[in-house]
Order: structure tokens, then sequence, then C-alpha cells
């Protein structure tokens, strides 16, 4: 029998979905259905993949399509399962990630008027007033199905909100009676894909090339604009022309060579002005959401800021504003172009583009010394996080996808990793923590011949559910490296306390509630739960022995392997 769920599966194998990340309920009995009817009849689905834990199973999604530009399904329980995606929506939503959420819901009879009425004592206490108001604040489009016969038109409404800029998740929702309804067959709809934003105005483009080539230090502020990779070979070829300086703020992506002598440093937290923000006559803003923390770092006021965002309202952020002369929602990757083109007919002041590239290449040497002045052993042998990442980026090719979750270290790993290549390193974009397991598996079945490594602190570990993470890594075959920096707790609540309180009794407190002393044995979490080899690294002449043994064991016995590294306690 053709039912609402058949009709619903075909919807998203015709959308181009690959794989369902299902976490299953008694409210999907006629999904299983005919996911079984499928396998036995030979009808092409997506693939099922069982996630233990709902977080995990959006998070997957969020990797695969991340790495892939393809948004995923995934399936969970009710509003119970609803509630488990909570931090995995945050990040998806904040990540501007498409991806397809749809829940079952409660029966709605209960004497047998329909097939699938309640027949299940949990049915009454799962029936909730508003379960799509739950993650309506988060979602591009939410709705619920309520009969078979338009379902292939909402997946597609769904999917078409998904992946309009900017991109985001959607929430679909239906009953069991819903579900089980039969409907006669229909063939696939043809609807024309979202139009892009439209590209810079003509005096957009004038004013932004002229005062490119006019300004004595133009800086490049962005931070996730490496999501298109063609952004940054555009913004490449702008600064390898005009000499102009580029900072990451908050980098979610490659956005640009680290190793370029352009590449003026990345800016997070630190409590300090930065340099070249603060020099900068021109401003040039590309897709950034905190292009700089104002308290402690803000542009030079003297200087003219142009802001260009797939994104420009920041509509998910009720407070946002910077004091741009203009604002563009724009594909910076177009628009970057368009300028490219405009500067192709203009001439420049070659003395003034000298002066500019070795005014920014000189700071770029000094940032780059003291880089490598940080990469080493502490005096007793221990292991620091730069020395860590500067040992991980030997195992890092182009055929590596980095997953970054190291919280505090995330500036680290972003500046010791110093990748080059576009696609080759990933943050979540959000702020809950626990993605990275999850997306390592989706962004493995997303590219099964590519090596995956996840850099996690402990805190994110346990957040990211390691014992399901690794039960499915090993049942789906889908392994990755995952490096722990073991420092003893959550540093960021202590770091976030002492930036308010730096002379408070917090200060001078032995404990302030963020320690996870005595520690889990985190890699012998990953053995037991997914067979796992699991390493525990105390001294830096241990290090590289347990990398080489790490990476073999995923490239070539293709299990994963999580190393426990001990570095400084906070």
């Amino acid at each position: 029998m053709y039912t609402t769920s058949t009709a619903f599966l075909d919807a998203l194998q015709d959308a181009g979905v690959s794989i369902i990340f299902a976490n299953l309920g008694s409210d999907h009995p006629a999904l299983v259905e005919s996911l079984a009817e499928a396998r036995a009849t030979g009808r092409p689905v997506p693939r099922l993949i069982t996630c233990p834990n709902e977080m995990v199973a959006l998070s997957a999604a969020h990797g695969y399509a991340q790495v892939s530009g393809r948004a995923q399904a995934v399936v969970v329980h009710v509003e119970c399962g609803t509630q488990a995606l909570a931090g995995a929506v945050h990040n998806v939503a904040k990540a501007r990630i498409p991806a397809l959420i749809f829940a079952g819901a409660s029966p709605f009879t209960q004497e047998g008027e329909l097939k699938g009425s309640r027949n299940e004592f949990i049915q009454w206490i799962q029936d909730v007033h508003d379960q799509r108001g739950l993650v309506r604040g988060y979602m591009k489009y939410d709705n619920e199905i309520r009969t078979g016969r338009n379902v292939r038109q909402l997946v597609n409404r769904a999917f078409q909100l998904a992946y309009s800029d900017p991109k985001g998740p959607v929430y679909l929702m239906g009953a069991r009676e819903v579900m089980e309804e039969a409907v006669e067959p229909t063939g696939p709809l043809a609807w024309t894909p979202p139009l892009p934003p439209a590209p810079l105005p003509e005096t957009a483009v004038e004013a932004i090339a002229g005062r490119l080539l006019a300004a004595r230090r133009p800086l490049v502020v962005t931070s996730y604009l490496g999501r298109r990779h063609e952004a940054v070979a555009e913004l490449l070829r702008l600064c390898d022309r005009l000499a102009v300086g580029v900072l990451e703020s908050v980098s979610n992506y490659m956005n640009f060579p680290l190793t370029h002598p352009m590449h003026q440093g990345i800016a997070w937290n630190e409590p300090v002005q930065n340099e070249a923000l603060a020099e900068a006559d021109y401003v040039l803003v590309l897709d950034s959401d905190i292009p700089w923390i104002p308290t402690v770092n803000r542009p030079n006021p003297q200087a003219t800021i142009h802001h260009i965002d797939v994104d420009a309202l920041k509509q998910q952020m009720p407070l946002w504003y910077i004091p741009a002369a203009g604002s563009f929602q724009a594909d910076v990757a177009t628009a970057l172009a368009q300028v490219n083109g405009r500067l192709d007919t203009l001439p420049a002041d070659e003395r003034l583009v000298g002066e500019r590239r070795a005014h920014y290449g000189a700071r770029h040497q000094r940032l780059d010394g003291a880089l490598e002045a940080l990469e080493r052993p502490t005096d007793g042998g221990g292991v620091t996080p730069e020395y860590l990442v500067s040992r991980v980026r030997r195992f890092v090719d182009d055929n590596t996808i980095v997953l970054n979750e190291g919280i505090t270290n995330y500036p680290v790993v972003m500046k010791h990793l110093r990748s080059g290549r576009p696609g080759g390193v990933f943050t979540s974009g959000g702020g809950s923590l626990g993605w990275n397991g999850g997306a390592a598996i989706g962004a493995k079945l997303a590219f099964p011949d590519k090596t995956v490594v996840a850099l996690t602190g402990d805190g994110s570990y346990m957040f990211s559910v390691p014992s399901s993470v690794h039960w499915m890594a090993r049942r789906y075959e889908t392994p990755f490296v995952q490096i722990v920096f073991n420092n003893g707790g959550w540093r960021a609540p202590k770091f976030s306390t002492l930036a308010v309180h730096p002379d408070g009794y917090a200060s001078r407190a032995d404990d302030i509630g963020v320690s996870f002393d005595p520690p889990s044995d985190y890699a012998g979490i990953a053995a037991a739960s997914g067979g796992a080899l699991g390493l525990t690294v105390h001294a830096a002449a241990d290090l590289d022995s347990a990398l080489e043994e790490a990476f073999a064991c995923v490239r070539t016995s293709k299990r994963a392997a999580v190393l426990d590294v001990q570095v400084p306690h906070l």
C-alpha cells in the first residue's frame, strides 16, 4: 500500500537526500513499514542510519551538509526527540546549515477511528500543545503534514527554504494516522531552486573598488567566507593584486591561507586591541557574524566600513550592528568577482600597493615567528596545545578533513594547523558543545575516502555523547581520529569569570565548579562503546608514536582512534 510515509520517502529521495539519521519511536510504524517495503522490493530510498542519540543524529547531518553542501534528513520521536535535539538545533541554525528534521506526533484519535490510533499509554503523555513551537525560533520553516496528498509539496517547500540564503534547518511533523494514510502515487515535482542573492549594485562595486585603491591600510575581516570555495579564490585574487590585509575573526572555515603574507592573524576572545584593525583606514567585512568585540577591540573610528554578507541582517540575532557606511546582502564569491572585474579596468598606484605589501608582509612574518615559538613542549616535557596541533599537522594532507571543537583552543587549532585549502577545516559555527563526534560521522559518510580528524576539548568530548558516536562509527564503518585536549575541566567558564572579576573571590578560589577531577577514561569510553583504539598521552616524547598509531589505525585498519592527550591543567 502506498502511504503518506511512502510518499515522504520518495520526496526525500527526489530532493537528493542520501541518508536519514533516525532515532525511531512509537510514532513511526508507517515509516518503518515503508522503509522495510522499499528494501524488500528494491525501490530506492535514502539510507537509514540508526542514531542512539538525537544530538548525534543532527550533528551528523550537520557535518554531512557542511562538507558536501547537500542537506540530509533527521527523524526523531515526537516532542521528546525534538527537545533532545536542542543543542544541535542551535548549531545548524547559527551556522546556516540546511537540514530537514521530521518528528512524529502523538495520534489524534483514541477509539480506533483511523489506522494508527492510540494504543500505548505514552501517546497521551507525549501529546503537547505546540510541538513545533519547541524549535520554531530556530527554523527557516516549520509545518505539519495533515494529509499525504500534498506531502511532496510540503517537502519541496521545506527544502526550497532550507537551501535559500541564508540557509538553515526546517521542521516537519506528522501524526501516526496521517503517516498511515493511503494515497495515490504521484511523480516527482520539478520545482525551480531558489535564486541566489542579487549581485552588488554597481554603485556599491564602484565605492568598494575605489576605497580599496585609495586606502593606505585596507583590511578585509571575515569569519565564514570559506564556506564558498570560489570566494577564497576571489579573495586571493584581490589581495595578491592590491596587497590588502586579511584578518580572520572567530573563523569557522579556512577563509584565507594562514601562510599567505597578507594574512594578519586570527582574533577570538583575546582582551587586546588588534593592531591591523586599529590602523585600518578602510575595512571590508565579508561574511562575518562577529568581526570584532567592541568592548576590547574595535576598528579605527576614522575608517570607512563596508559590509557584504549572505546574512547581512543577522536575522537570528536580536542585537547586532556595526558602523557600516554600506551593508549589502549578497553572495560574497559573486560580489568579490564583481569588484575584481571592476578593478581589472582601473589603474592601481603601484607605489602605494608596494608599501602595503611590505607593511603587511612584515607583520605577517612577526606573527608567523610568534606561532613557531609556541610550537614546543613544556619545559618539563609535557604537551602544550600548540605543540599538539603542530604534530597533528604532519598527518594532515589534501585528503583530510579537520573538525575543530577545541573551545578555548579554537584559535590554537586554526593558527597552528596552518591550513591553506578550502574545505580543509571546519568548526560547528554555533555555540552548543558536542558537535564534533556526530559531525565526524557525517563527514565520513559524505566522503568515505577522506581521513576525518576531530579535535575536541575534554568538555566537548563528553557533550558529544561518545558512547553513541563510537557505536555508530563501528556499525557504519566511519572511522575517524579523535584527539582530546584534556585540560581537566571547563576552561571557558573560568576565563569568562576572570574577564569580568579579575580580582574577585573566584580568582582566588581553588574550586569554582569547572574541574573534571578525577577525569573520566575518555579513550576507554570509545574503546568500550565502539572498539576504537584508545591511547592516553602524558609526555611530548610519546606523542608522535601515538599519532602514527592512531592515523594508521584509521587509514589502514579502518577503526576509529581516540587520543586522550594531557595538556596543562586549567
